[in-house]
């Protein structure tokens, strides 16, 4: 059975790998989504995503890479 710290880092692996797909599906909705909340930062950013959907999927392919790469690396442990 998996121990907690492990299913966190999942989760997080999980996560990385949806938010990345649908970065990739609908950028710009994404973007929209992510700047509704958070510090000022933060949500200017994502407004500036909005207008730059091939950024936001450059970003989501990242994103996949990282989640799939950790997925990977938590599995030899």
């Amino acid at each position: 059975m998996s121990t907690p710290p492990q299913r966190w880092k999942h989760f997080a692996a999980m996560a990385l790998i949806g938010d990345g797909v649908m970065a990739l599906v609908c950028p710009r909705h994404d973007a929209a989504v992510w700047a509704t909340g958070g510090p000022r930062a933060w949500r200017r950013m994502m407004h500036k995503l909005e207008d730059r959907p091939w950024l936001t999927r450059a970003i989501g392919a990242a994103q996949i890479t990282a989640g799939i790469c950790w997925a990977m690396y938590e599995e030899k442990d």
